[in-house]
């Protein structure tokens, strides 16, 4: 049976004082294929990088924004490898997790496709009149509630009875991948918005009776997906009155629910800019068009994408683009002084924009198997923090639009968070980021690549060798470290010193757990590549993927003694690797 709860599964390496790690490089595809595996030259030693933590000195709230996950294929939830995922996924977060989930109100028979699925939840009789089946949809949130995690419900998409016929395009309503598969009439407008309003509010009223009202209040109802592009095939005004009715059906259902949107595109392009600016302007100023009153909303969404490429033979990441898409995105909001303090959902923020796009389709994305994809998301998380600051605004969800692919190739390069139950690197990044808690504080690094600089040009020169720290209020604190590159591969191990300043005069004795995420921590995909890339591992094969797909230690826990209020740790950080240092007093 397998182990459903992954947490922290321990690698001692015999290492007492210093913590140190060691680097693996990547070997190439020919060898793999012949069998063999090239011995790997030690990483250079890069310039030392110092990091000071000051305990004392607080930026912010630490808020979990880390706990939300998203996919499209809704039907994956009751799966036999998503059951599982969605328990791992509570049992990382001492916080409530949230699942957002692509084609909750879609038309079919519930058997999911690449970027499709469906629920069947709305057809129409004869006569037009409205039939709700609610047995798919059912199966979907009962699950959640088994799982114990929370909905974030996107309405969406378009019925196929309530799809109305647009002139001059002409599509059936599922398009199949790997073909564009939102031009489908699915995401057409509705034929009657009064309809669609309708068909909120039942669906609302419906999770109320069988959830609870208690229950259903805590969860977010998102209007649509993406409606400055092809996901809406209509105008901007026809979006606000989608918007408009779909509010007014869910708060007549359930006053105090929880609505939001527009779950707009990257806000870099001007084209998504003034979408959601002018959605903004339609809510600050304008009344519904489903009651005439004025509009509510209680979380502003948009998406967030970088953009890796392939250059000079490497895969090359665009943090630039994600998180210049948040920069854009939060100065405007902040000129919004009714929506400055609204939460804010990146209802989507990943490294790009495909999650069912395959390394068979792109080989740039074989990025998401290793430790490049967790390394890359360190570096964004922590700049999410500041610019949220930098703004003022207020920060609620970093969604991560990733799950898993039911019965696909192992390590088949989709942006997953495991892949035939097998975990990969980067849902131990996710379980980093839930061990630490309370209050950000003040650190600095020499090894930093400062805020503008990465917005607007990324990680092109010097590695981004930084860190994030939090102390809590029991008596424990965390520092996260990192040495992330837009550019894949080997690159110099950069010796790292971090002076942990600020701790009581009570704390003489400072317990230390250094977790480790790098080629040979924390990380089945190298192990499953020792293995020789079984497709059909053994059980022994299996179980020793499983041994070590969890979150693992670097050292052995150590009691440390503190001295003038400062602990001072010594490790090396190879290229593309993170580490998460607990400490207990």
């Amino acid at each position: 049976m397998r182990n459903q709860v992954k947490t922290m599964k321990n690698q001692h390496n015999g290492v007492a004082g210093v913590l140190l790690a060691g680097a693996i490089g990547l070997c190439s595809a020919a060898a793999w294929a012949q069998g063999t595996i090239p011995a790997t030259p030690a990483a250079p030693t890069g310039k030392p990088v110092n990091i000071t933590v000051d305990l004392n000195k607080s930026v912010g709230e630490y808020k979990p924004i880390y706990s939300w996950f998203g996919y499209d294929e809704g039907n994956y939830t009751t799966g036999r490898d998503g059951k599982v995922l969605l328990r791992e996924l509570r049992d990382l977060s001492p916080v409530p997790v949230y699942i957002r989930a692509h084609h909750l109100l879609t038309s079919g028979n519930g058997v999911p496709e690449l970027k499709w699925s469906s629920t069947n939840v709305y057809t129409e009789d004869a006569s037009g009149k409205p039939v709700y089946d609610f047995k798919i949809l059912d199966e979907i949130f009962d699950e959640y509630k088994a799982a114990g995690v929370r909905p974030m419900v996107e309405l969406g998409f378009m019925p196929k009875d309530l799809a109305a016929d647009l002139p001059n395009r002409h599509e059936p309503y599922q398009v199949h991948y790997p073909q564009n598969a939102i031009t489908g009439k699915s995401n057409n407008p509705p034929k009657d918005y009064a309809k669609w309003g309708e068909l909120a509010r039942v669906v609302t009223a419906h999770f109320v009776e069988r959830y609870g009202r208690d229950t259903v209040k805590q969860w977010y109802f998102e209007v649509w997906n993406e409606p400055d592009i092809d996901y809406w095939h209509s105008t901007p005004e026809d979006y606000w009155k989608l918007y408009d009715y779909a509010v007014a059906g869910v708060r007549a259902a359930l006053p105090e629910a929880r609505v939001g949107g527009p779950a707009t595109t990257s806000p870099r392009s001007p084209k998504a800019y003034d979408y959601l600016k002018n959605f903004l302007e339609h809510v600050n100023s304008g009344k519904s068009a489903a009651n005439g009153k004025p509009l509510p909303m209680d979380f502003i969404s948009f998406h967030a994408k970088g953009k890796p490429t392939i250059l000079e033979g490497k895969v090359t990441m665009g943090i630039t683009g994600e998180l210049m898409d948040v920069d854009r995105g939060f100065q405007l909001i902040s000129t919004f002084p009714k929506f400055r303090s609204l939460p804010i959902i990146l209802s989507e923020a990943d490294p790009e924009g495909c999650a069912a796009c395959s390394s068979k389709v792109n080989p740039a994305n074989n990025y998401r198997n290793g430790t490049l994809y967790p390394a890359y998301t360190a570096s964004a998380y922590k700049r999410l923090f500041d610019l949220q600051d930098k703004y003022k605004v207020n920060l609620l969800s970093m969604l991560s639009w990733s799950f898993e692919f039911e019965d696909r190739e192992y390590f088949e390069g989709f942006r997953s968070l495991s892949t035939n139950g097998v975990d990969k690197p980067v849902l131990n990044f996710f379980r980093m980021a839930a061990l630490m808690s309370g209050t950000r504080v003040t650190t600095t690094s020499t090894g930093m690549v400062p805020l503008d600089k990465i917005v607007q040009t990324g990680v092109r020169e010097e590695a981004d060798v930084d860190a994030m720290a939090t102390k809590a209020a029991d008596n424990t604190a965390a520092v996260m470290l990192w040495n992330y590159h837009d550019v894949d591969g080997a690159g110099p191990v950069a010796p790292a010193a971090i002076a942990i300043h600020g701790l009581p005069a009570t704390a003489k004795r400072v317990l230390v757990t250094h977790y480790r995420i790098d080629d040979t921590h924390s990380n089945a995909y190298t192990v499953w590549k020792e293995m020789g890339s079984p497709q059909h591992p053994t059980t022994e094969q299996y179980q020793k993927l499983q041994a070590v797909d969890g979150l693992q230690t670097l050292t052995s826990p150590e009691w440390m003694d503190a001295s003038g209020g400062t602990i001072t740790l010594k490790t090396e950080m190879p290229r593309q690797s993170i580490s998460l240092v607990t400490l207990k007093w």
